[in-house]
């Protein structure tokens, strides 16, 4: 194998190395989108091991925690040489603002293929319901939350 060597790239990693080791812990892409009455997030967390992993759902905000550590290569006391330093590692952090409209404690999550889903069910109060039409009775009915009232 052939490397080509670059000064300007590997000040770069050099510099993301010394800077990713001073600031706040890493994001981790996800994708999220609503599936019937659940909402789904799924963040990819490839190569983390399951134990570190942490979800805590608190005040309407969801955070996930998640560590990725340098793989022990044989002797514990040799460090590895390496050619090339792209996965991040260290500790990643994502913090999510959910709406009032679910139900905290209904969410799941599942870690599988180093894809960590979390399943956040709406809340029943937030479900679309069907509001009865009214055809020239004179009476209105208005529907306050999940009460009816008979307005003349």
């Amino acid at each position: 194998m052939l490397l080509q060597f670059d000064p300007f790239r590997d000040f770069s990693r050099l510099a993301n190395e010394v800077l990713t080791a001073t600031r706040a812990p890493q994001a981790m892409p996800m994708d999220v989108y609503r599936l019937g009455d659940h909402y789904v997030i799924e963040f990819d967390l490839p190569g983390v091991d399951p134990d570190s992993l942490d979800l805590v759902a608190e005040n309407n905000t969801l955070t996930v925690r998640a560590e990725r550590k340098t793989a022990a290569h044989g002797s514990e006391k040799a460090e590895p040489s390496y050619l090339a330093a792209e996965r991040p590692r260290g500790t990643f952090s994502r913090q999510l603002m959910l709406g009032e409209g679910v139900d905290l404690g209904g969410i799941a999550a599942d870690y599988k293929d180093g894809v960590l889903t979390v399943t956040v069910p709406v809340a029943e109060q937030a479900k679309p319901r069907r509001i009865e039409i009214g055809h020239g009775s004179g009476e209105r009915k208005v529907i306050e939350g999940s009460t009816e009232e008979t307005r003349t």
